[in-house]
C-alpha cells in the first residue's frame, strides 16, 4: 500500500505558529502569575505553618479554625517520625492552601502565644529593674516609682540594700526574690 502524500501548507502553519507566539507573549507579562520561586516560597510557608501545627496541643488545636480535612492530617502529623512526618507536612501544606485561609490560622497561631510572650516581657521588666535596684541605679527606682506612684519607697530601698548585702557576703539572694517577687506583683496589678 502506498501512503499518500500531503501537502505541506506553509502559510496555514505560520498563521498558526503566529498564533501561538502571541498567545504565550500576552501569558508572559500577566501580573497575576506568580514566579515558580514565589510558590515554592509560600509551599515552604505552608509547611512551617503546618509545623506548628504538628506540635500544638490537641486543646490548642481546638481553638483554631481548621477545616476536618486539614485537622485531620494535622493529628495524623502527631503520631508519624521522620520521613512520613516529611511527607505530612507537604500534605498538610497541600491542605492548608486548598482548604483553609492561611491568614486566619496564622493570626490565631499568634492569639495562642501572646499571653505567654506577654508574661515573659512582664518577667523580663521585673528582672531588670530587680537588677537595676540591687546596682543602686537612681534612674530605675524613679522609672518604678513614676509608673507606679503608690509603690513603697522605703521597702524597694530596704529590699535592695539587703540583697546587695547578701550579694556581697556571698549567701542566698533571698531579698533579691522578695525584690523580684514584689516588683512583679506591681506589674500584674498594673496590667
Amino acid at each position: 500500500m502506498a501512503k499518500k502524500k500531503r501537502k505541506f501548507d506553509i502559510e496555514a502553519f505560520l498563521d498558526e505558529e503566529e498564533g501561538e507566539l502571541q498567545a504565550s507573549d500576552e501569558g508572559e507579562f500577566e501580573a497575576d502569575e506568580k514566579s515558580r520561586s514565589q510558590l515554592k516560597r509560600e509551599q515552604l510557608a505552608r509547611r512551617d505553618l503546618g509545623e506548628q501545627l504538628v506540635a500544638l496541643s490537641e486543646a490548642r488545636l481546638a481553638r483554631l479554625s481548621l477545616s476536618e480535612q486539614t485537622l485531620d492530617a494535622v493529628r495524623d502529623g502527631q503520631r508519624f517520625t521522620r520521613r512520613a512526618l516529611q511527607r505530612q507536612l507537604s500534605r498538610i501544606a497541600a491542605l492548608i492552601s486548598e482548604f483553609d485561609d492561611e491568614q486566619a490560622i496564622r493570626q490565631g497561631l499568634e492569639n495562642l502565644y501572646q499571653p505567654h510572650r506577654d508574661e515573659v516581657h512582664r518577667h523580663h521588666e521585673a528582672e531588670q529593674w530587680r537588677d537595676g535596684l540591687i546596682a543602686g541605679d537612681n534612674t530605675v527606682m524613679e522609672a518604678v516609682t513614676t509608673r507606679f506612684p503608690a509603690v513603697d519607697r522605703q521597702h524597694l530601698r530596704q529590699l535592695a540594700r539587703n540583697a546587695n548585702k547578701e550579694q556581697e557576703r556571698q549567701k542566698p539572694p533571698k531579698s533579691a526574690r522578695l525584690l523580684y517577687t514584689y516588683l512583679h506583683q506591681l506589674i500584674e496589678e498594673d496590667t
